[in-house]
């Protein structure tokens, strides 16, 4: 199949409620509706995750992404600084993202991937997607299809092939607060910023 029928294939999927897996410019993601609560229960359970650790979610810009979230001028600021790009933006989330993907919290993680194939199927699905990485819980990030665990590989609908990723981790922050929860790529612009920004 094409890359646009692998997208279409893959998007179809998760407007079911299905997983899959994608190529993002960090590592290899597992996406399913995040606004689909048993959609993301299903990601937890093919992962093996603890409920308590929230998921975030994946959209095609930023402009997709405020529709699903609650974020201030300095937020938005931030986000349209550093997205798309290996960045995990913690912001407020509307009630159209379900409880349990964030695990009760208020607030949630947003990836918009700097990754072609990861946004073309963000488009596709016309829903927001899970982004959390493809991986059974405390194992290695995927860089490449080929490390997929044949659990994972068995429990997703469609596998989209990117080739090899760079494995470097989301820098994840909230902008809000000026907190960097976990250094990744880009952690020293993203201080920069934030130092700047106060």
């Amino acid at each position: 199949m094409s890359d646009d029928e692998n997208v279409a294939a893959a998007a179809a999927a998760i407007r079911r409620g299905e997983a899959v897996v994608y190529p993002t410019e960090t590592v290899y993601g597992m996406g399913a509706d995040a606004t689909d609560p048993a959609a993301v229960e299903r990601v937890f359970d093919i992962k093996g995750r603890d409920r308590s650790k929230p998921l975030s979610a994946g959209f095609p810009d930023v402009d997709a992404a405020l529709e699903h979230v609650v974020a201030d001028e300095r937020e938005v600021a931030f986000m349209r600084r550093f997205l798309p790009g290996p960045v995990t933006v913690v912001v407020e989330r509307r009630d159209t993202l379900p409880d349990v993907l964030v695990a009760g919290r208020d607030r949630v993680g947003v990836r918009v991937p700097d990754h072609e194939l990861a946004c073309r199927l963000f488009r596709a699905a016309e829903t927001p997607v899970t982004a959390t990485s493809a991986n059974r819980s405390g194992t290695g990030s995927i860089t490449h299809p080929e490390q997929l665990s044949d659990d994972i590989r068995d429990a997703v609908a469609v596998v989209l092939d990117g080739g090899t990723t760079p494995g470097t981790e989301s820098t994840v922050v909230d902008p809000g607060q000026g907190i960097i929860h976990r250094r990744g790529a880009m952690a020293d612009d993203i201080e920069a910023w934030l130092e700047a920004d106060e």
